[in-house]
């Protein structure tokens, strides 16, 4: 009798315990510019939903992904390591075979671990989830729900990863009468053109669909009791397709919008100033779930304490890169960037910079800009790039704007707090002297450790090691 009443105790304290495991529901976009989102400073696209997580829960002002590119931004979000230790340097490119993800890690503390939507790494040894497939948001929305359920009824915590086609090109959803192009704001690190101007309305109406739908994940948590045991993470990807964000280095390219809701885990409106690197969320869930952390093991560290609204300093920089080759049109093209942000300031390396930077959304530009006659668009219309290059009076390369697409200077360094737009180069501005040189001796003893010193080196050898984990895909995966 003794022994029945120790084993059932022991069962109700292992049951106590297991509910006592937070639930993890990420929801990811795909190529949002953090600052279209209304609570980082958007003014022309609506997300109320988002933006009320954010009041609700914590927001993370500093978070940043090591590579604006779709596969490496996601495994290393997955693994908790950059793509100096993935080696999925490149887009369309597969981690390393002895690369680890969240479903090793958390299955051993009793987590389902699953992935709806949008797939884009591997290889599936590395990234083990349960693949609930999915697409659009509607069949996103109904397959996690089922999923969630089923761990419900097997008592089992869970992490799933939700992730949408919004607001990756061609723009299919969304309402677009919400916008009118002759309304928009358009900010100082654009060049503004009716082109441009029309081309935001359709990708704006897909920033809008993906906050909706994150109001929908909110209303399932709150309604169904989950929200009081669950940490909601909505992150916006690395930056859209638009200029000086996707495929570079700048801010809009690796500084992602992340917000987090969890009543009773995470604290209410609490804004965390702390930088955040992408991989950093996979350490964050394992303390959160009562797991070890091996030192070393990972290259992000656990920001539990910043998810838990108690500010400590984590890292004193994070390191940025970007590798063209492999890029679409441009697949032999050679220009590695390296980039280190210390919270205020940003350096960026640009080794190649005596040769001409290009990539796929700048292919009809370039053509422009060496007097050839650039490849027909879809609609018939110049692309809001080569739109620049057009209306731009004189020299088209006189325009700060066009040339800082087309020709990097080797070092530029930017103070983020002054210059948010990264307008003003301060490399030569002798006030700026010593932090360049600090940033810069940090970026190369950084680099040397993680066998990178010489990026040119690095990128002629890497080659494309293409997944097909995300072949189903309704949109081209750029």
């Amino acid at each position: 009798m003794k022994i029945l009443v120790l084993v059932s105790t022991l069962l109700i304290c292992f049951k106590t315990f297991a509910s006592a495991k937070p639930n993890f529901v990420f929801l990811l976009g795909d190529d949002i510019n953090r600052d279209h989102i209304g609570c980082y400073g958007s003014v022309d696209v609506p997300t109320p939903h988002i933006d009320k997580l954010a009041a609700d829960g914590v927001k993370f002002n500093k978070a940043y992904t090591s590579v604006a590119m779709c596969a490496p931004f996601r495994q290393e979000l997955y693994s908790g390591r950059t793509a100096w230790r993935t080696k999925a340097f490149l887009n369309h490119t597969n981690s390393i075979p002895s690369t680890q993800s969240l479903p090793q890690y958390l299955k051993p503390l009793g987590y389902r671990v699953a992935l709806a939507g949008k797939t884009h790494i591997g290889p599936s040894t590395s990234y083990p989830f349960e693949y609930l497939g999915g697409n659009p948001n509607s069949q996103l929305f109904d397959k996690t729900k089922e999923f969630i359920e089923s761990c419900r009824k097997q008592d089992k915590p869970f992490c799933v990863f939700v992730a949408s086609h919004d607001a990756h090109s061609p723009y299919t959803t969304g309402d677009r009468s919400l916008f009118d192009s002759r309304k928009l704001t358009i900010p100082p690190y654009w060049i503004d053109t009716p082109e441009l101007r029309q081309a935001l309305v359709p990708y704006y109406a897909e920033v809008n669909h993906f906050d909706a739908f994150a109001g929908q994940i909110r209303a399932f948590l709150d309604d169904s009791g989950l929200a009081k045991n669950t940490i909601f993470f909505v992150c916006t990807e690395q930056g859209s397709a638009f200029p000086f964000a996707k495929w570079t280095c700048f801010d809009n390219g690796l500084h992602t919008g992340l917000v987090a809701y969890g009543p009773g885990i995470v604290p209410k409106g609490h804004v965390s100033e702390e930088l955040f690197w992408l991989c950093d969320l996979a350490p964050t869930m394992i303390e959160a779930a009562g797991g070890k952390i091996k030192k070393g093991f990972f290259d992000g560290r656990s920001q539990y304490a910043n998810l838990t609204g108690k500010p400590t300093k984590v890292h004193d920089f994070v390191i940025g890169q970007f590798s063209n080759k492999g890029i679409i049109d441009n697949r032999e093209r050679i220009y590695p960037v390296r980039c280190i942000r210390d919270g205020r300031y940003s350096l960026v390396w640009s080794p190649n910079y005596k040769e001409i930077t290009s990539n796929v959304t700048l292919t009809r530009a370039l053509a422009l800009l060496k007097s050839e006659t650039p490849r027909a668009t879809r609609t018939g219309r110049a692309d809001p790039i080569s739109s620049w290059v057009q209306t731009t009076k004189g020299k088209p390369l006189d325009n700060p704007l066009v040339k800082k697409l087309h020709h990097r200077p080797e070092y530029a360094l930017y103070d983020l707090v002054k210059d948010p737009y990264e307008l003003n180069n301060l490399t030569d501005v002798k006030a700026h002297k010593e932090t360049f040189n600090r940033l810069r001796g940090k970026l190369h003893e950084w680099l040397k450790e993680h066998d990178d010193a010489d990026p040119i080196a690095t990128e002629k050898v890497i080659t494309t090691n293409k997944s097909n984990s995300g072949k189903k895909s309704r949109k081209p995966k750029n």
